[in-house]
């Protein structure tokens, strides 16, 4: 938690997928840094997530669609590897 990663993609779960759409709105873009803040209790819901000076409250399965690099390696913001 705290280390700063790089949003590489927000994957789709289907055509015309309204998450997803709606993560790349609110600033999940390729490029973008982005910081694990807390997460859930027990690894629950939800993981908080700041963007620049703002954060987000998303649900694991939301999460896990925002790939991310971290030095050298990808995974998701859920913390789960792609």
């Amino acid at each position: 938690m705290g280390a700063v990663a790089m949003v590489l993609q927000v994957d789709d779960s289907g055509p015309d997928d309204a998450i997803a759409q709606r993560l790349r709105d609110l600033g999940f873009v390729a490029g973008e840094p982005v910081r694990l803040v807390a997460r859930g209790p027990l690894g629950a819901d939800p993981v908080l997530i700041q963007i620049g000076y703002t954060r987000f409250a998303l649900r694991r399965a939301e999460a896990a669609r925002v790939r991310i690099s971290t030095d050298a390696t990808a995974e998701s913001l859920s913390g789960k590897a792609p």
